[in-house]
């Protein structure tokens, strides 16, 4: 071989290694046109995403001129979203609605999402719209990461893929007091050859206010089987003064008992920052609130058991595991430490919504926190 055709290969070599790379995160080849995926999408003017039938409502303009591009979601109603048969995947949700007129009520942890997977009868999703959506403490940023997009007024955007055999059925329920209108897409695919075995995305919320001292704050329960954690929009609001974040990230997996196989060092590291919080958001990790309350509030110093009056914090975090898989085979738990610093155990409200994919049939998510622990100690952040 001459010196440049050996040039030429390596040239040709990185072309190719620099192609693969370039692919879309999903896989798909933008170009491939030659398949049997056909393309759907749902909203309030195509309910059933049925092709052919989507514009047919009338406004005062006419047929099919924006006749039908919301509905009403009053207190206490459940809304179909979607009801879609078939092999397919959800590509994409958008949505908005009137919240962003409220924004001194809580009703982006009033309004309930829930996604139920080929025909189990319990939910695979439930989650307060706003934390699925990319918000927690029901306050929304605009920023941008991996799973989540959100605009200026409260418009959300959900990027994670959602895969389905027989059935994807997704309702939105509003538990609140507060009538809503709302405004949304649903993009999906069908005609998909998954396997029985894919993966169905699954979303778990918690709260706990207070976390119990010494007892580690479970991001995601225990589960039994085989799956993958994709990560978790984390809620913390401050109950003592002093740095809240020294505790550390633990992935109990496939047997571990009292130590697990993935450990991190604290709390901000864990979403990818550094030396205390600070708001900045990037794709896979990152912080984005950080806000103290107006008032302040009388809280216990830690650990000299002192009386204060200080603001309280607080923190919308997110760390997505999609270039840095987790996966387990048999079981996985994922837990976080409520740690001040240097050093003492503390207790604070920390909230999480987590998301995971694991096959079905799987098993229910557990107690759904009521509207009255979502929404509690919200107002002085809403409403300051």
């Amino acid at each position: 071989m001459t010196i440049r055709t050996f040039v030429l290969s390596l040239v040709a070599l990185a072309l190719l290694q620099a192609s693969a790379t370039a692919q879309p995160p999903q896989g798909d080849e933008l170009f491939d046109v030659d398949n049997q995926i056909v393309s759907r999408s749902i909203s309030a003017e195509n309910p059933t995403g049925a092709p052919g039938q989507g514009g047919q409502a009338a406004s005062e303009i006419g047929v099919g001129r924006k006749g039908a591009p919301r509905f009403d979601l009053k207190a206490g109603q459940t809304y179909l979203l979607c009801d879609i048969e078939g092999s397919g995947t959800i590509r994409h949700i958008w949505m908005t609605g009137t919240w962003g007129r409220n924004r001194d009520k809580p009703m982006l942890r009033d309004i309930v999402i829930r996604g139920y997977w080929d025909g189990q009868d319990h939910p695979s999703i439930e989650c307060p719209i706003g934390d699925f959506m990319g918000s927690s403490h029901a306050k929304s940023t605009a920023y941008q990461s991996a799973v989540h997009s959100t605009g200026e007024k409260e418009a959300f955007n959900f990027w994670l893929p959602m895969p389905f055999t027989e059935r994807a059925r997704f309702t939105l329920t509003n538990e609140g007091d507060t009538d809503c209108i709302v405004y949304y897409q649903m993009d999906y695919t069908l005609n998909e050859d998954h396997p029985e075995s894919v993966g169905r995305l699954h979303t778990n919320f918690r709260r706990a206010n207070p976390t119990t001292i010494k007892e580690d704050f479970e991001l995601l329960p225990k589960r039994t089987g085989k799956g993958r954690f994709i990560g978790s929009m984390i809620g913390v609001r401050t109950l003592h003064p002093g740095w809240w974040g020294e505790g550390e990230v633990k992935v109990y997996m496939d047997g571990d008992d009292e130590f697990p196989t993935i450990c991190g060092t604290g709390s901000e590291d864990y979403v990818g920052l550094s030396y205390g919080i600070q708001n900045t958001t990037y794709q896979y990790h990152g912080c984005s609130l950080l806000e103290r309350s107006k008032e302040k509030f009388e809280q216990i110093e830690l650990p000299q058991n002192k009386k204060v009056e200080v603001p309280m914090t607080y923190i919308s975090m997110y760390r997505w595991h999609l270039p840095d898989p987790i996966y387990w085979k048999k079981e996985c738990r994922v837990t976080i430490q409520q740690i001040g610093c240097c050093y003492y155990e503390r207790d604070d409200d920390w909230s999480a919504a987590s998301f995971w994919y694991e096959p079905v049939p799987s098993e229910p998510l557990g107690p759904f926190p009521t509207v009255k622990e979502r929404t509690a100690d919200l107002q002085p952040l809403l409403n300051p």
